[in-house]
């Protein structure tokens, strides 16, 4: 099974101011003249992390990373102002011609495969390939599952501890629930809110228990990032029309891409994939066994190595590495 690639340091750091509120934070690293890869982090709202820099090989690829509007190392922290699913791609758009580079590679996972589908939609052009993971089509039904039905019948315990932080009578709607405690006035409650919203996302993502990971995202300012910009956007149908991504498809008709998900992915389920794959006929779909959601499982992260990998072996000879 392969392990990602060693830590590296990133040999450029940016700030790219995109408007009046939002200052993105952009990295590169790898090789210079590599194989440009830019990678999409999940979320709403997680930024990168240490290790997202790992799934490329760095003597074959230009390994750019940045964090999305109010995430991560990105400023102001957890703003929600100005901050849409279009104004994202747009800053993708922005960091390409700001890094003067005329193609690159996707690879995002959740709401970073979203992203990375819409974009592709939106500018085929600039796009050598995508890799995608734990595929999350924003439909109605995809955020319904996971924050009001369907999830919680996988995960009945943890669901429990979910919507314990929500009085009854306000369970049928739990985003607005969730909307209201974290918008709310007092700071232990947000808090408690924040965390509660990431550590049932932390304990569904995997198909076994994982300490680091949930530790990982109830960190508090992750938490308050994760919660406050994902309910923003699933409030909002992550600002998009319904069945966006499949009914534009055909713009991607001829982009090739690797689409990896875990057959045991309860928080996106395989049937996504499905979806994606059988509109999208020039892709490849790896089903990896014994694995969920998250890019933290040897197996998801074995797939995903092996996905730059022979994409790597595709482009190498034109980029010279």
């Amino acid at each position: 099974m392969l392990p990602l690639y060693p830590e590296i340091k990133p040999y450029a750091r940016h700030t790219l101011q995109v408007d009046d509120v939002h200052e993105l934070y952009v990295e590169e690293g790898g090789t210079p003249d590599g194989i440009p890869v830019l990678f999409v982090h999940a979320g709403p709202g997680s930024g990168c992390e240490f290790d997202s820099r790992c799934f490329f090989n760095p003597e074959k690829y230009r390994i750019i990373l940045f964090d999305q509007r109010g995430a991560g190392r990105s400023k102001p922290h957890a703003e929600v102002q100005n901050n849409t699913t279009s104004l994202l791609l747009e800053d993708m758009e922005n960091i390409r011609n700001y890094l003067k580079i005329d193609q690159w590679m996707l690879f995002g996972g959740g709401f970073g495969a979203t992203l990375s589908l819409l974009y592709a939609e939106k500018f085929p052009a600039q796009v050598l390939a995508l890799v995608v993971r734990g595929i999350f089509l924003a439909r109605a039904a995809d955020i319904k599952w996971t924050y009001q039905a369907g999830l919680s019948r996988f995960f009945p315990d943890h669901w429990e501890d979910f919507v314990n932080h929500v009085a009854e009578n306000e369970r049928n709607d739990l985003l607005a629930a969730y909307q209201g405690l974290i918008e709310g006035p007092d700071e232990l409650v947000r808090m408690s809110a924040a965390k509660s919203w990431s550590r049932w996302e932390a304990d569904c993502a995997t198909l076994h228990p994982n300490a680091r990971l949930v530790k990982h995202l109830t960190d508090p300012a992750r938490a308050m990032a994760r919660s406050k910009i994902g309910l923003h956007y699933f409030t909002n149908n992550c600002f998009l029309t319904e069945n966006q991504i499949i009914n534009d498809i055909a713009a991607i008709a001829e982009i090739p891409g690797i689409i990896v998900h875990g057959r045991f992915d309860m928080m996106c389920p395989l049937e996504n994939a499905f979806t994606l794959h059988e509109a999208w006929p020039i892709s490849q779909l790896y089903i990896v066994r014994e694995a969920g959601h998250s890019a933290v499982e040897p197996s998801i992260i074995d797939a995903l190595i092996r996905a730059t990998r022979d994409m790597a072996l595709r482009f190498e000879a034109d980029f010279g590495v």
